[in-house]
């Protein structure tokens, strides 16, 4: 029920963090990967699915770009997209970065989205956040664009489950990586967000491998629209 065998999945920002857990997860259920990266640099992710026996391409792209990505994507023939490159611009309040968030963090994700549907592609999953559904501090353009994943991910369900594909979102809490590293490193802040979460610590990038394992397996094949958190009880506190 849970294997992805002979299936092949899409991965966008595959170098380090979720995506690269994520793909090994894929992996490890026996998917193929096709692993997106902004440069070149996602060897160590290549090696890392290659150990489980997945056959591995690349693609190389700058999904800011968004007009570059239905072209790029032309012929590829993937059944599951994960939608987790994203950026974050901490403190500024400039409108050109709140445009850079936004066309990384969601015209991408609609783009690629709907191209990959088009192809054939059907189960996507989008990366959304806690951030999602609080507004954190000094952040508006990335919990904005988060918002905006969610509310894409119930309009896309919509519209492809008649035609049979799934499309869902994974909301990480608070998970270890660059990302985050601002607020890990800040031990005031990180002190307070390790005493919400009722697990007691903070997640890590493998914590998220289940979830999409589950959502991109014939065990979701009825779940659809859904936002999926793991967040180790943040948001039940």
């Amino acid at each position: 029920m849970f294997s992805l065998a002979g299936k092949t999945a899409l991965v966008t920002g595959a170098r380090a963090g979720i995506g690269r857990a994520i793909a090994v997860g894929l992996a490890r259920a026996g998917a193929d990967l096709v692993l997106h990266g902004h440069r070149d640099d996602l060897d160590e992710t290549e090696r890392a699915v290659k150990r489980h026996g997945a056959q591995v391409d690349k693609l190389v792209l700058d999904l800011a770009r968004t007009e570059e990505i239905p072209p790029a994507v032309n012929n590829l023939d993937v059944d599951i997209l994960v939608n987790n490159a994203g950026t974050i611009r901490r403190e500024s309040t400039s409108f050109d970065d709140w445009r850079a968030v936004m066309a990384v963090n969601l015209d991408a994700v609609y783009v690629l989205s709907q191209a990959m549907l088009e192809r054939g592609t059907t189960k996507v999953i989008s990366i959304a956040s806690l951030l999602s559904f609080q507004g954190g501090v000094h952040v508006a353009s990335y919990a904005a664009a988060k918002h905006a994943v969610v509310g894409l991910t119930r309009a896309l369900s919509n519209e492809w489950a008649p035609r049979g594909a799934q499309v869902n979102a994974i909301a990480p809490g608070y998970i270890s990586t660059d990302v985050t590293r601002a607020l890990q490193e800040d031990e005031v802040r990180e002190a307070q967000i390790r005493d919400r979460i009722p697990a007691g610590r903070w997640g890590r990038p493998e914590d998220l491998e289940g979830a999409a394992v589950f959502l991109a397996s014939p065990a979701a094949d009825y779940v659809t629209g859904h936002v999926l958190v793991v967040d180790g009880g943040w948001l039940a506190r």
